[in-house]
């Protein structure tokens, strides 16, 4: 019984590893631009969140100016583009 319960969450997780290796096969049905806009919109509400946080302490977070614009270029590039792919179609 219990070696049947291994192989299922086995079976499990390696079916879970194929799917997100299958998001980088050229043939899928995932935008990958509109997933790292995502996760860079994620993190930029992540910091947020901890500067926010951070503040009702009463401390002080320094963030890297050029680091967080890189984030907001990085989310509005991929949004722009997946964006522009979407209603200019081929």
């Amino acid at each position: 019984m219990l070696s049947q319960f291994n192989m299922s969450i086995f079976k499990n997780i390696k079916n879970k590893a194929m799917a997100f290796i299958d998001i980088f096969k050229d043939s899928n049905e995932y935008n990958e631009k509109t997933i790292i806009g995502f996760m860079s919109f994620a993190v930029m509400v992540l910091v947020m969140l901890a500067d926010v946080i951070t503040g009702w302490v009463g401390q002080d977070l320094v963030i890297n100016e050029t680091i967080y614009n890189s984030f907001v270029f990085v989310t509005l590039g991929a949004f722009g583009i997946a964006g522009l792919e979407k209603f200019a179609k081929k």
